[in-house]
Parts: C-alpha cells; structure tokens; sequence
C-alpha cells in the first residue's frame, strides 16, 4: 500500500495515499481499535448537510470566498449522494465529544475540495479547521448531525413503517369483524369477542404509540448548531446560526430551528431520551401483539391454531414439515434490542458534566439502530406475516363451543353463584354448559339458548 505524510498541531501521520482523510482521523483508526460499530451513515450525512449549510452561510455573511463555499458544497454533496462512503473509518468507540469523526468530516471535504479546486486549475486551497469548521466547533455540530440524523430516521423510516402496519391491522379488524372466538386473560378461557375487536387492539396501540412518537421527536427539531464549545457561541457572528438552521430545513425537507438555549442543547439530551422512550413504548406493544399472534398461531394441532400465518420457510433442521413463526421471533428480538438501547441511552445521556455531554457517539449509535430496526422489522413482520393472518374458523368454532366462560352472560339472570355452579358441574362431569343447567334445573333449554348467544356478548347490551 502507498502512503502520504499529512501533519497535524501533534506531528506527521502516514496516511493511505487512497484515502481522503488526513492525520487526525488516521490517528483516532490506530488509537481507537475498539469493536466493529462504525459511526452510523445517518450522522456522517447529518454533518456533510451542517457542512454545505455553513459555507453557504459564511458565503452569504462574506466570511468565506465563492470558490471555497462551491468546493466545499460539491464534496459535501457527494458524501451526502453516498459516494465518499468509504473515506469514513472510525469507530462508535472513540471521543465522547465525536470530535474525530468531526475531523474526519473535515478533513474528507477538505482534501476532496481541493481535487476540485485542482481540476478547474485553481491554486486556492482549503483549510479542515479555517475554512470547512469556520465558525464551528465539534460540540455543537456532533449533537447537530446527531438531531438532524435522528428526526430523518424517524420521519422517513420509522413512522412510514408504522403506518403500513397499522393499516394492515385495521383492515383485517374490519375483515374480521363477526368473527367470533374465546377471549384469554390470565392465559385462561374468558368471555368472547370477535378476532376483528382483537385486532383492534393492536391497531389501536400502533396508533397511539404514533401519536407518542409524533409528540416527542419534535423536541429533537432544535439545534445546537453554532453555540460553538460551551454554548456561548465564540466566534461566531449574528445570525449565523439562523442563516445555517434555515438551509439545513430546506435541505433536508425536514423542519429545524436554533436551540433556544445552548448552553442545554450542548450538554443535556433529554430530547433523545424522550423520543427513544416513544420508541421503547412501540416496541413493547410490538413485543405484546407478535407474541399475541405466535400463541394464537401455535399447533397445528397441539396448541392454540386460532389463526394461520403464512408459512414462509421450514422450521426444523431436524423435524420434517414444522413451520415456525419467524418474523414473529424477528420482531420480539428487535423490540429486546431497542429496550436494551433504551438504558444505553437514558444513562448516556445523563453524563453532561458542566458544558459537554461526552457520551454522544453512542447515544446517536443506539438511537438510530433502534430506529433503523424498529422500521426494517415492521416492513418485514407485514409483509410477510400480518397480511397473510387468516382465521382458522373450525378451530375458533370448536374453542367457542367448548368455552365455560360462556356462563358468564347468566349472571344478571340467575346470579353469579348459580351460574358457577353450572360451570363447576359442566367441567368436573364433561358437559355442554346447557347439559349441566339443565341437570341442575336452573333454565330450561329454552331459556339457555335465548341468554346465551355468544353474538350478543360481544357489545354491551341497549337499554
């Protein structure tokens, strides 16, 4: 391999000659072999939008000259298009601040700006700390790319995800409307519902923990940028970070204004910690309706088998014709690793002494995992499981049938202690609830048939 000396304030560093990055980074790849985890794409592309939006901002304040601002701004959308991905090495595991991929960032728009500048046969040069950081510091830009990095996750992955799922459990709500079947609580028999109401359920969860989502990722739409190192924005001029938030908007579609207050937005990040909580709640009701479906899918013939999902691989290496709910195993796994996410982040984010946090790399690590699963699994529990359920209908008839909470809807007509005399003697001698009614004398046949119709026990009755 060819090397190159590029020098920093601490000495020279021998660097791939193929590679764009400068002596900072090549330091933070020797110094920091820890783990795999590279610095997640979304925050590489966070800082390349902050980058373009201050040059342009600088260019529009006359702090920087046209033809460093257009440099600038054409490198930074290549890293934004994808095509600098491999000039980005380091590690989640490095400074807490993220400065060297900060630097990384720098240094890659700085060296790929100047290429351009040599092609157009420009002898200006480019400067990572003077020109592409000017009125910069890392502990406003990381949390920037951070918040930036984390609201794109959630409206364009997250939120699109639920959606589709979402939709898919209300039209199999209405579909399955007047099915009806046994209810479980305690995981014991109780009165029936209909497979649509049951359903429902999960319709209605996913469309609350929307509306949680949607209220707290908008505390993330506030930015550090341009509070510099402690949040008292030195080095800075007026209207810079105005200029800066209101480009990165119009970049990214997405809406952002200045944090209010700096000092804050440097060293607290409840925000993340809030909105991570609204998916950690999502993920708990995912946790809740894949386990509904798996025990509701269990069998084919030893378990419950109320309804069937589609059979997308062989289940067993060992047992010929088993079929396993596997995006259901998918699903619960992910909800586990956004609820462990979930401690990294709300301790990580508890370390801000005094002015920096210096837990950030992580904590955007986890979120955007969280997110990038949360989507990803939901994607794939719909399409191939939650739109093919159908309900096993002899299966949900024979449960029905056989069901002694049924004994239930007698209560307001012969008393509570009655009918659990009728469903003691029906379960201890092997008997229709009719057949034991009628062995005690309580109701006539007719009358039995008359009270209980499961149909009627699936709404509240007209006064």
């Amino acid at each position: 391999m060819e090397y190159r000396i590029e020098r920093d304030t601490i000495g020279e560093m021998r660097v791939p000659a193929d590679k764009l990055w400068a002596a900072q980074t090549q330091r933070s790849s020797e110094n920091f072999r820890i783990g795999s985890e590279k610095m997640p794409d979304g925050v590489i592309k966070g800082f390349a939008i902050l980058k373009k939006s201050a040059a342009l901002a600088n260019l529009e304040m006359g702090r920087l000259s046209a033809e460093k601002a257009e440099a600038i701004v054409k490198a930074s959308d290549e890293i934004i298009e994808g095509k600098l991905k491999d000039h980005f090495p380091l590690v989640v595991w490095q400074t807490g601040s993220g400065t060297q991929t900060h630097m990384n960032i720098n240094e890659v728009i700085a060296n790929r700006g100047n290429q351009l500048l040599k092609e157009t046969g420009s002898d200006i040069r480019i400067h990572p700390n003077d020109d592409v950081n000017l009125s910069q510091s890392s502990n406003c830009n990381y949390p920037t790319a951070m918040y930036i990095a984390a609201v794109t996750a959630i409206e364009d992955q997250v939120l699109p995800a639920l959606l589709k799922l979402k939709e898919t459990f209300y039209k199999k709500s209405q579909e399955f409307n007047n099915v009806i079947k046994v209810g479980r609580t305690h995981l014991q028999d109780a009165v029936p519902l209909t497979l649509g109401q049951e359903i429902s359920g999960w319709h209605r969860m996913l469309e609350k923990t929307e509306l949680m989502i949607k209220g707290s990722y908008v505390t993330m739409e506030e930015l550090a940028f341009a509070g510099t190192a402690v949040g008292t924005g030195l080095n800075t001029y007026l209207q810079f970070a105005e200029i800066s938030v209101e480009k990165i908007s119009s970049f990214t579609g997405k809406t952002f204004i200045p944090a209010s207050n700096k000092f804050h937005a440097l060293t607290s990040y409840d925000e993340v910690v809030f909105t991570h909580g609204a998916l950690k709640a999502l993920a708990a009701d995912l946790m809740k309706i894949a386990n509904d479906i798996r025990w509701l899918a269990s069998g084919p013939r030893s378990g419950i088998g109320e309804i069937i999902i589609t059979a997308n691989e062989p289940g067993s290496s060992m047992m010929p014709g088993k079929v396993n709910p596997t995006q259901c195993e998918a699903l619960t796994m992910v909800t586990t690793q956004v609820m462990g996410n979930d401690v990294t982040i709300g301790l990580a984010a508890s370390q801000g002494n005094f002015q920096v946090n210096v837990f950030k790399p992580v904590i955007a690590y986890n979120f955007l995992q969280s997110a990038r699963l949360l989507a990803d699994a939901m994607v794939s529990f719909n399409d191939n499981c939650a739109i093919g359920i159908e309900p096993n209908y002899e299966v949900i008839e024979k449960n029905l049938k056989n069901s002694l909470m049924l004994v239930t809807v007698l209560n307001p007509h012969i008393g509570y202690e009655n009918a659990a005399k009728i469903a003691k003697k029906a379960h201890e001698e092997g008997l229709t609830l009719k057949e034991a009614s009628n062995r005690i004398g309580l109701l006539t046949e007719e009358e039995f048939d008359e009270i209980v119709d499961p149909a009627k026990m699936t709404h509240p009755k007209s006064l």
